[in-house]
This record gives structure tokens, sequence and C-alpha cells, in this order.
């Protein structure tokens, strides 16, 4: 018997049974399946569970196992009613800022582990469930343990380093250089090291809480009870979906047979994806995880198979129970018998996040296991059950599979392997990412020979189902293992493995190279163990270590003077306890309503009509909001008034905001904009990427150009002349806290309250009063904090604003809208892609005499900030080196994408590194050691740049030299190049940068209050969004002051206190408000010294006291003598420059192109450091943030403008193990910088260009794989250097055999933007 779509409507008006669970200790019940409990520790970072920021603990007694799990989970992936007689632990639960700090907490914090805050507290859990596991864990652990874990900030080592001190070791890292803690440091690195300088500790590891196990919170009694008796199935009915679970295998099959369509739940990995993303609803959910009979890992004594597992098994139950078995039970079989065990473990170990991993049931992540058996489970023929092996036919479609629908997986077996078993997976990150190219390949020869008797090779991601090379596994028959069968079996496969050039997924010439390459890898491991009889080793991660320098305070230094200290992030405890606020975490307020965008399908069409009936059916709607809804003006813009609030009649980018529902939750408002119809007029041409653009002029204006010398007459002095060209892919910002806005009206006179997620308060209240039509003043605009920035939040998050501030003026009620991942990374746009190419002029000795450079960048659907982006890439299109002769043009490109924006560096970096493009083609086509090319040409101290800037207190030869000696350069230099005589590939690369600070038209201010007891209000123009700014202010204002950094509090940012403010950005606040506030307190200390004079023995209490009036004092500040003019190429736009210089070591494998952060090296003059804790946290995060620029980060567009890359699922940004295996960081001492506030730098910006090094020691290394093909000379590599790109580039036989489509024969599935 099975239900209808109408009577599945009536079960769901049913009353179903009591949903009970515990949350920190306290007991829960709910009737239906949605609770809100109000702790707003946990974040929510991308709603597929691929960031982590929602990590919280799931425990609870397993039966089967008769003990308690503690378990890691996504809480955005977990369903409400899979907690059931589950105790649930957040952040919230396990200390707090006002009570007691859990050492996990304190940690973290004290680390330095923490910036913007919001990946802090999933990461605290992450932890807080090793150790409640684990006690002691090693740093293998902890490594595993955040693997489903992203942070955008921190660059990852302070969080390892602090929590380092956990594992077995207490923090010792084996002498590798680890400057906090080490017990071989005693405040020095290493004697092996060559350097000299002192390495100090930038927090004291004595301070730390120690862990007490005993100390945590019990597993609550009555579950336990409860979970010991007899158990029935449950029913929880929801708004649209009924939660059946089964308590036995025959409930579970009668229900199968109920209800055929109804889905198998049990971590809602999949399920919950496709509800949240796809928008496929399951009326019906089978949830079979607490059945016995499928909760079993066993192995067999029979000598055929040894693994048998049940159906429910989740993969950390797996891995944990395959361990066992491999190193206890059979670890005495012969090697070849448990290789494909060791396989899977393998496979596992790189299989998502151990988040995933707690809840995802095994049988879906064995693709690679061929020959296993799987016994299924059916009410045909009165429970049949029948055994299917796992072959090619197994898999019929896409995600299909021939069991039938009233069937259920019951168990897998894997038989012992037979002979030589290898299975490889090939992805664009090593952790936690979804597989290019998959293989699992298992080979027997006949007895006493190397003639093979029997093969079987198959790959995934080669076609929608898993297939095997039959073909050339028949050829491969009878022959030998041997160089004649590798070349057959390689010309087999290339003809074999074919993928349209359309293919989806795109990437298809390297993915036909993988299954070649990942053979010949099977082949030599096959070959090697016929010779040597090796049991394979598993895998094995590198601990890292590292070492960070800084010039400390003198002896005797004022305690009360702070500026220099490594003092703690202000509100780092309060992020890892999750008090920190953000603004989302606001409380509702009465009658909120929720706000959902409708966005375009198209990128180029006329809006014909919108049909908003459905939605509006939708329960819980209030309105829809679109362009009649406007008040005020419907254009807006950061700079010009170029876009609209709404599309009108016409949208240009897919994600262009058309209308937005108002309901009253946010699920009812997401679920109703789902159902919005537009109909469209589609137009041409649609312009979507550089090279479509430059085809059909479109271009905004004006053009810009700088040129200085006589760049004809320098070619014609030149010895050689070379041309080049690349491109460099643009970049999602990937703050972990998107888009947020709540608008409050408040009733009378047009005001309007904003609570924002921003980096720019003011221009958010101007493009707000202006939708509104109503004066400034009507508008207050407040910013407590920001999960990240980047530049990302600096223009593009008007957009938002704008749209709920309307919709709040609508409704006349309060509106919140906090955008979802795939929302925010579609409709804002990121850092824009650019297209270089260049002619460059050199003598024979390297020196560079002439260059002329082109630039064109995707600016988007609008102008917004691309005009000042595409001015600083002209303004960097040097980097460190002095041309004699040299021409730049910068050209912005008009295309039909979402508007793209500033991002960290605000187009520097992709100046900089077409820069260092034209100079390695310059040294390579020399013959000449790059950094001896570098050096010849760089810049020195009374210089002038090509916009006739003077080069003062020019430093970048002082950290050339430091770096040298820190890396201990030419020892590693030479090291590798012995390396690459006998193995491939390593290489070596020396990266310098140069980047303009505190540009134009930059204004801050500042607003002290001191209070009759002494404390201190301060109020500043900058945000702060994780760089520390509020906390370095509140050093500048204790310094100036004289006081503890105690009596001086920082609320908020917000226009009503601090108006006509900068954006925080171009690394320019710290500067711009320290000095505001520096000026405002010296105000303040004038006034109070009439007052001293009369009391010199009394405190700062006692003279605040005799002041009677309000003491409060604003200032404005901008920095002086700035101005600068195109047409005469003269002025100053610049008040100072910073420096930098980065070695790094990379190892590339040739075959898959996957390569390894070996060591880095980083100098950097931040002039004298406010607080040297938060400059390498900003060094170290840069550095990473720009690793995923130039190595990972991704962003691929359909020809149509559809953005496919919408969440981390996609689009990877670092993660923990891309850090750099060895890091060291140093700040240059004795470099005051008489132009900034206490003599320091700007740090955000400048960083992220060093990671280039690594780009540009991963190409040297392909000219040394490129000269085994005896290939030479320069060649084009463009930016992020993929694995694809890198195994493209390493050229060889067999990427011959696996020719591109030629350009224009097909419509690729991604193009190059």
């Amino acid at each position: 018997m099975s239900f209808t779509v109408e009577e599945t409507k009536i079960k769901l008006q049913s009353t179903g049974d009591d949903l009970v669970f515990f949350v920190n200790g306290k007991k829960l019940f709910s009737l239906v399946p949605t609770l809100a409990v109000g702790l707003t520790g946990t974040k929510l970072g991308c709603a597929e569970g691929g960031c982590g920021a929602c990590t919280v603990m799931v425990s609870k007694y397993h039966p089967h196992q008769n003990r308690i799990i503690h378990h890691a989970v996504n809480a955005c992936l977990a369903p409400l009613c899979s907690l059931h007689h589950c105790a649930v632990t957040t952040v919230d639960g396990i200390g707090s800022v006002a009570s007691k700090l859990h050492p996990v907490q304190e940690r973290i914090a004290k680390a330095h582990g923490s910036q913007c805050g919001f990946c802090t507290p999933g990461i605290v859990m992450s932890m807080y469930a090793l150790l409640r596991n684990n006690p002691r864990p090693s740093m293998h652990d902890i490594q595993e343990a955040f693997q489903g874990n992203l942070c955008r900030c921190t660059g990852y080592r302070p969080i390892l380093e602090g929590y380092r001190t956990f594992t077995k070791d207490g923090g010792c890292c084996g002498g590798k250089g680890q400057t906090n803690g080490c017990c071989m440091t005693n405040g020095h690195i290493q004697e092996h090291d060559s350097t000299t300088l002192q390495a100090q500790k930038l927090y004291d590891q004595s301070e730390f809480m120690p862990l007490d196990p005993t100390q945590e919170i019990i597993f609550p009694p009555e579950l336990m009870v409860l979970s010991k008796q007899p158990q029935r199935e449950l029913r929880f009915v929801g708004e649209r979906v009924l939660w059946i679970q089964p308590y036995s295998l025959k409930e579970l099959l009668e229900l199968k047979a109920t209800y055929p369509n109804a889905k198998l739940v049990v971590g809602n990995t999949e399920v919950g994806i496709e509800m949240k993303f796809k928008n496929l609803l399951y009326p019906v959910i089978l949830a079979p995880a607490y059945i016995p009979e499928l909760n079993i890992i066993q192995h067999t004594q029979d000598g055929k198979r040894v693994i048998y597992l049940k159906g429910c098994f989740c993969l950390s139950m797996l891995f944990d129970g395959l361990k066992q078995i491999l190193f206890v039970t059979v670890k005495k079989l012969p090697a070849h018998q448990t290789e494909v065990f060791e396989a899977v473990l393998e496979q596992l170990r790189w299989f998502a996040g151990q988040q995933i991993r707690n809840v995802a049931v095994c049988f879906v992540s064995l693709p690679e296991v061929k020959n296993s058996f799987i016994e299924v489970n059916g009410l045909e023929n009165d429970w049949e059950k029948r055994v299917l092996e796992m072959d090619e036919k197994f898999f019929p479609g896409y995600r299909k599979t021939i069991l039938k629908s009233e069937e259920i997986l019951l168990s897998i077996e894997i038989p012992y392997t037979r002979k030589y078993f290898s299975a490889f997976k090939q992805s664009p990150r090593k952790e936690d990412d979804i597989a290019i190219v998959t293989c699992g390949m298992n080979v027997l020869f006949k007895e006493k020979s190397n003639i093979v008797q029997s093969i079987r090779i198959s790959y995934g991601g080669m076609a929608p189902v898993t297939v095997l090379a039959t073909a050339t596994c028949n050829r491969l028959l009878n022959r030998q293992w041997n160089e004649e069968l590798l070349e057959q079996a390689c010309t087999s496969l290339a003809e074999e493995m074919s993928l349209s050039p359309s293919a989806p997924g795109g990437m298809v010439t390297y993915r036909r190279t993988l299954t070649i390459s990942l053979f010949y890898k099977f082949f030599l491991t096959v070959q090697h163990k016929l010779a040597l009889d090796l049991r394979m080793e598993l895998f094995q991660l590198d601990s890292p270590s590292s070492v960070q320098l800084y010039q400390a305070v003198p002896p005797g230094h004022n305690n009360d003077d702070v500026v220099g200290h490594p003092i703690m992030h202000l509100s780092a405890l309060k992020h890892a306890t999750g008090e920190a606020i953000y603004c989302d975490d606001i409380p509702c307020y009465e009658n909120e309503l929720h706000l959902a965008l409708v966005t375009s399908i198209k990128a180029q069409a006329l809006i014909k009509s919108i049909d908003t009936s459905d939605a509006m059916a939708v329960p819980g709607v209030v309105a829809f909001i679109s362009a009649k809804d406007i008040p005020g003006s419907n254009l807006t813009g950061p700079v010009v008034y170029d876009e609209t609030v709404f599309a009108d009649d016409k949208v240009t980018c897919v994600g262009h905001i058309v209308g937005a529902i108002v309901a009253d939750t946010q699920a009812h408002a997401q679920r109703a904009a789902k159902d919005v119809k537009i109909s469209y007029e589609e137009l041409q041409p649609v312009i979507v990427t550089i090279q479509d653009a430059i085809a059909n002029k479109s271009f905004y204006q004006p053009v810009r150009s700088i040129e200085r010398g006589d760049v004809a007459q320098g070619f014609k002095d030149s010895d050689h002349i070379l041309h080049g060209k690349m491109h460099i892919g643009g970049q999602e910002q990937f703050y972990l806290e998107t888009n947020c806005t709540l608008a409050v009206p408040r009733g009378e006179d047009g005001e309007m309250e904003l609570f924002v997620s921003t980096q720019s308060a003011s221009k958010t209240q101007a493009l707000v009063a202006k939708a509104l039509g109503v004066p400034a003043n009507r508008v207050v605009c407040r910013v407590k904090r920001m999960g990240g920035g980047f530049g990302g939040k600096e223009s593009r998050s008007t957009i938002l604003s704008t749209v709920v501030a309307v919709a709040a003026h609508t409704v006349k009620r309060p509106v919140r809208c906090m955008l979802d991942r795939d929302e925010d990374m579609l409709v804002t746009g990121g850092r824009h892609p650019f297209f270089g190419h260049y002619k460059v002029g050199y003598m024979n000795n390297g020196r560079v005499m002439a260059l002329d450079v082109t630039f064109y960048s995707n600016a988007g659907n609008s102008l917004d900030l691309s005009l000042s982006i595409l001015e600083r890439a002209l303004f960097h299109m040097d980097n460190s080196y002095n041309i004699p002769n040299i021409h730049g043009t910068g050209y912005m490109c008009k295309t039909n994408l979402p508007s793209n924006s500033a991002f960290r560096g605000f187009g520097g970096p992709q100046g900089m590194m077409i820069a260092e493009s034209w100079m390695s083609d310059v040294a390579l086509s020399c013959g000449l050691p790059a950094e001896e090319v570098r050096r010849m040409n760089m810049y020195k101290e009374g210089d002038f740049t090509p916009f006739n800037q003077r080069l003062d207190q020019f430093t970048i030869d002082r950290c050339w030299e430091e770096c040298m000696q820190l890396s201990d350069f030419n020892k590693r230099k030479e090291a590798v190049e012995q390396y690459n005589r006998s193995e491939k590939f390593l290489d070596i690369k020396l990266i310098n940068t140069i980047e303009s600070l505190c540009s134009l038209n930059a204004q801050a201010g500042a607003l002290v209050h001191v209070y009759s007891d002494g404390s201190v209000l301060l109020t500043h123009g900058g945000t702060e969004m994780g760089q520390g700014l509020h906390t370095k202010m509140v050093q500048v204002a204790s310094k100036t002051l004289g006081i503890p950094c105690s009596k001086i509090h920082i609320t908020e940012t917000s226009t009503n206190t601090v108006p006509n403010t900068s954006p925080t950005a171009a690394s320019a606040s710290s500067d711009l408000n320290g000095m505001a506030i520096y000026n405002a307190c010296q105000t303040l200390l004038q006034r109070l010294q009439p007052y001293k004079d009369k009391n010199p023995k009394g405190c700062w209490e006692d003279w605040v006291s005799m002041f009677v009036s309000i003491i409060h004092m604003i200032i404005l500040y901008r920095t002086p003598d700035l101005g600068y003019d195109f047409d005469t190429n003269s002025g100053r736009p610049f008040n100072y420059f910073s420096y930098g210089v980065a070695v790094s070591e990379v190892e590339i494998d040739c075959l898959t192109g996957s390569h390894k952060n070996l060591h880095t090296s980083i100098v950097m003059d931040v002039g004298k450091s406010l607080n040297p804790a938060l400059d390498i946290g900003q060094v170290e995060g840069g550095f990473m943030q720009g690793l995923g620029l130039f190595t990972l980060e991704e962003l691929r567009y359909s020809p149509d403008g559809y953005l496919y890359t919408r969440g981390p699922g996609m689009y990877k940004i670092p993660s923990f193990g891309d850090i750099p295996i060895e890091l060291k960081v140093s700040l240059l001492r004795d470099t005051p910088n008489e132009k900034a506030i206490f003599s320091s730098k700007a740090v955000g910006e400048p960083p992220l260009f060093l990671a280039a090094s690594v780009f540009y020691a991963i190409k040297d290394a392909i000219i040394a794989a490129r000269a085994e093909s005896g290939l030479t000379g320069p060649f084009r590599l463009d930016s992020p250097a993929t694995p694809e790109r890198i195994r493209n580039a390493c050229e060889d036989k067999f990427t011959k055999l696996c020719p591109p489509a030629d350009p224009g024969t097909f419509t690729p599935w991604a193009v190059q933007v």
C-alpha cells in the first residue's frame, strides 16, 4: 500500500510524537520540529556543511556499542528530528567571559587565533569534541579534526599553535623552530638556523588553565535511561515534512513499501543540500539510523572477505573500525590482501570534513572499491535478500543504482585484495574537497610471473557514473608488466576515456590526462611492489612549525604604555565563547519580518512581467517589494549613480535584484521568493569575459595611462624584446559572515535605524537616505562588528541595506535579512579579474630598459570602485623595479556580470602580479637566476616612481637581506637544485613587494567622552572586521591619555556620533582614526592640564572629577598634502609606502598538478608596530588569502554569465592543510614611520601579494619539469596556478595524447572571465 500526495498532507495534519533532547544541559520538548532556543554563539556560514562555523557537539548513548559517543556535527545540516534523545553542546554551554572560560576557549583567544571571530565558535567546538573523545590528542588528531573548518582571517597558524598545547607533547614542536612554548627555544631560534635574530613570545603558555576532563558537562542521566528502554517507531510532524524513525528492519521495509518515494536520511548531507539549494521537497523522510541491524561492522575469517558493513555506519566510525581491524586483527596477513582496506582508509581520510564524516553513511563513499558486494533487502518474496556485485552495471545512470524502489541497502562486503590494488583521488584542494577524477585499479598476475591475468581499472569523474576501462583492460591481458604495456595502456586510455569538450565540470583536457597519469602512478607502484613486496604506508600529515619575530619593547618600558605590546584582540574571548554580537545576533524585535531577494536568472534581458501570485499564497508572506515601492530614488552607486536598487525594466547580470519578499519567517520568505515568476526578453550580446568586452569595445570611461621616460627609445636601446600575456582570475571575499542588515523604522519624520555588517557606515547612511527620499540626518547606521569584510562590504553591502530599508519603510515594521552564502556570492561580485599583455625591452645582463603594459579589468555591470582599482593597478605596474622608460594603460571592461568591487589589495596585486610575470620571463630568457635579476632592477633610496613620487625611508633592501638570512635561501636553493637532478620537482622563489598606502580622499573622526568616574568612551569612524582596529585604537588612546586600556571602551561605530567618515578600507584606518583619536585626546589633555597643575600628585580620576563640565571632544582628521593628476602625471597620491619580501619553497606533482607548500619566510616593514600580535596575524592572514588568490580559488562562470561556484562545495579557499609546513614571519626592526600614528605603518593589504612567491616557485618547478621534455623559454601560466594549470603546463607524452579541442568548435562549460 502506498500513500498519495493528498493522503500524505492529511498525515502531516496529525499530531506526532514529542521530540526530546538536551541543549547545554537543559531539557527541551517540541511537538513541531522547529524550535528557537535563543543561543547566538553558533554561527551560520554556508548552510551546506562546508565551512564549520556552525559546528556543535552532539552526544548520544550508542546501545550497540554500549558507550556515549561525542561527535562534532554541522548544525546547518543536522535535522532537529535527528536529535531525539541526544544532548547538544554549543559554544555557549562550555564557558563564558561572565562566568568561567573553558581552556579550549581561552587558548585560541590568548594565542591570537581569533580575528573577526565568526569562525571561532565552530573551531572551538571541533576542538572541544576532539578533547571529549581524546583528552591528549596528537597534532595529527588536531589537524584531522579541523578538516571541516575554514577561517578567512588568521592564516590558521595561531589556531594550531595554541591548540598544540593540548597535545601529548604539550606544545613541543620537535625542534622545528616554533617560538611559543618550545622547550628548545629559550628565547632564540635553534642553532641550526642561520639567523641570530631573537624570537619573542607572543603569549605566555604558562598562563593557560589546565584541561580537567572531570569537569566537563555530564551526559544527561535521563537520556541514558531513555536510550535503554524498549524503542518504538516515532513520527515527528512538521509544516511540510513527516519524519519517521523506525527501530527495526521490518518496520523500515514496511515504511519503504508504504512510501516508495520517501527519502532515507541518516546524516542529511545530501538531502539537506537538495532541499535547501535545489528547492526539492520530500514530504516523507525515513530515518533508519537507530536500527540495530544496520549498525554493525565486522570481519569474517573465511579467507575471502574481511569487512562486513551495515548500511547506517557513519564514516568516522567506519574509519575507526577499519583501523582497528587492519592494525590489530589482520596485520599478520600478507600485505597485498589488505591493500583495499588501506586504500579505503586513505580515501576516507580526504573525504569531506570531520563533521560530515561523523554523520554521513559509508555506502555512498566507496566508488573506488570494485568487486565489493551489496546485500539488499526488500518486501517482495517474503523479505528476500539478494547480493549484488558492484560492477559496471551497478550505476545505470547519474545518481541511480539498480536497487528497486522498495529495497534498502543492508550491508557491504569488501573482499580481500587478490593482489595489487590502488585508489587515487585528485581534487583542487587536498582536504574536504570534491574529486575531479577518482580511480580504483586492481591487477592480478599469473603465478610467479609479471604477466597480467586480470586487471580492472575504474574511474569517477569521467562520466555521469563510475566507468570501467573495459577495452583497455582487455588489451592488457596476458601482457608483461613493462614499459611496452604502459605505452599501450596510455594510448588505449586516451581513446577510451574520452570526454566531450563541453562536458559538465569542464577541465576536459586535464581530466583526460589524469586518467593516464593516475594509471602511470599505479604502474610505478606495482613495479615497485613487485620488486620489493612492500606493505603500503598510510598517509602521514606534516606537522607545521613556525617562527614569529618582532621588535619587543625595551626593558623598563612604562607598563601602562601598551603600544608595541602583543596584547590580545579585545573581543577575542567573546569570540571564543560566542558572546560577541554580530548583526544577525541582535534579538528580534516584536512584529519583525524577514526578507528574501528575488534575483534575475538572465544576464541581459528586458523584464516582460512579474507574477507574484504563487509567492503571495505562501503562508506568512506580507509583501512583494520592487522598484515601484521606492519613495526616493532608485538610482544608487558608491561613486556614480549608474545602478539601481531594484531592476526596473531591464536586468544586466544573473543575480540582478528584481524584488524582495517580506514574510514572517526567513524560511517562508525564501520559499516564496523562489515562487516568483519573471518572464524575460533576452538581449544580445551577452558580454561575460574580458575578451568579449575587447571584441565588442565594451569599456567604461575614462581610459587611464601613466608614462615616464622615452619608451620607444628604450626599446631601441635594449638588447632583446619579449612579449607576454597573463590572466589573473577573480576572487570571492568569502567573509564568513555574509551581508546582513536589520532596518527599524522609528515611526516619525522618516527616521530609520540600521544595524548593518558594513565597512562603510557613512555611505550606507547616504544611499539609504537617497532611496527613502529623506535627508541623511534621518538615517542612523550602526556597526558593532563584522565577521570579515576584506573590501567586500565597502560598497556592495549597500545593495542589501537599501533593499531592506525600503522594505521596512513600506511595511512599517522592522525587517531583517542575512543572505545565504550562495545568494551573497551571486549578487555581490568580488575581486576584478585582470588580463595584461606586455612588451619588455632588456639587456643581456637582465637590466630592464623599457616596458609597455596594458591592463584590462572585468568591472561587471556597474562602475562601482573599478576606476580607483584600475588606477591602483597602474600605480603598481612596476612593483618594486626601477624601469627608466615605462608606459601603462588601463581599460575597465563593461560586462554582464555582477559588479566587481574592492578586495584586499584593491588592484595592487593584479598590477604587481603581471610585473612579476614579465620579470620572470626576462630572467628565464637571460638564463640568469631570477633573484639576481630582481635585485638588479630594484628601486633604491631616493628613486622616483613612474608617477613621480620620491621613495623615502626605503627599506626593501633590508627586508631582502633579512629574508635571505631568515630562510637560509642559498642553502635551500642548493638543496632544491640537487633534488631536482634526481626527483621531480621542487623550487624556491623570492618575491618582493612595494605597496602604496593611505590614498586620496581619506578622512576619519574620533569622539572621546570622559565620564566622572574616569572611564572613557571612545568612538571613531572605523569599523571592526577582525583586523583589530578597535584594539589598536584603545592602545593609542591609552598611551596618549596615560591611562590603562581597562578604562577605555568602544561600543560601536555609528553615523550619529562620528559623521562623514571614509570606509574602513585601503589599510589606512589605523593611520587615520589613530591620528584623529590622538588629536582628540591631546585636546582633552590640554583642557585637563589646569586641574593637573592644581593637583600634581593626583591621579586620572582626581583630575577628571575636578572638571565639572562634560568632557568630550570630536576631531576630524584628513591625511595632509595628498593629490595626483593623471593628465600631468604630477602630485603625491600616497602618504608612504610599505615594503616586504618573501621566500617560498614548493613541491609539485607533475603527474597530477598538485603542489605542497613546504616553506615560506616573510619579512615585512610595518614601521614601529602598534601591536605585533595583530600585525603578524595580518601578515599571515593576508599571505594565506593571497595563496588562495594565486594557487587555489577559481570563480567559474558559464558562457551565459551564471556563477557555478556559489559556496564552499565548489569554491575552495585555503584550509588548515594548505599553510606552509614551515612558516617564518619577521617584522623589520628599527624602521619608524614618521608619517603615521606612533611611527607605525598600515599592514592589512601589503602582505597579500607576498603569496606570489608560491605562484612563481610553482612556475619555476614547472620550468624544471618542462626541461625534462625538452621545453625551454618563457611560457604563459595564468593565475591561479590550479592543479589543472600546473599539470597542463608540465607538457609530456601523456598530455600529447589528450590535445584540447580547437576553440570555437564547441561551447565550453565554463569560461575564463
